[in-house]
């Protein structure tokens, strides 16, 4: 059971890790899109390369917790309070587009389980 633990727990991992490593580039190469729905929440323009790296160390974390299990379940929590900080950033300025922020908490939350019951 363990391994096919692991082995859901790399599936979703790598592909958070992904999606993580393509929103830190977008975020960097000041994508519109991204750059929209920062100043939407509010969020000023110089924290961007910040979250972008935020984003690159979550993706990082996830794959090495492949291999090092701490490391992957340090990540998973920090990918999943990211993104739980994106729901309410979104909640706080009233802006109820915040799905794909919900769903990444969702499958990063996934994530830390998976890697904890492998």
């Amino acid at each position: 059971m363990e391994f096919i633990m692991f082995i859901a727990y790399a599936a979703v991992a790598g592909l958070l890790a992904l999606v993580l490593a393509a929103s830190a580039a977008f975020s960097l190469q000041r994508n519109e899109a991204i750059v929209a729905s920062m100043r939407k929440v509010q969020v000023p323009d110089s924290w961007l390369p910040r979250l972008a790296a935020l984003k690159a160390a979550g993706a990082a974390g996830l794959v090495a917790g492949l291999w090092v299990t701490p490391l992957g379940v340090a990540a998973a929590v920090g990918v999943t309070l990211y993104f739980i900080g994106a729901v309410i950033s979104h909640l706080r300025v009233k802006d109820f587009e915040l799905a794909p922020a919900a769903t990444l908490a969702l499958v990063a939350a996934a994530a830390l389980a998976l890697r904890v019951a492998a």
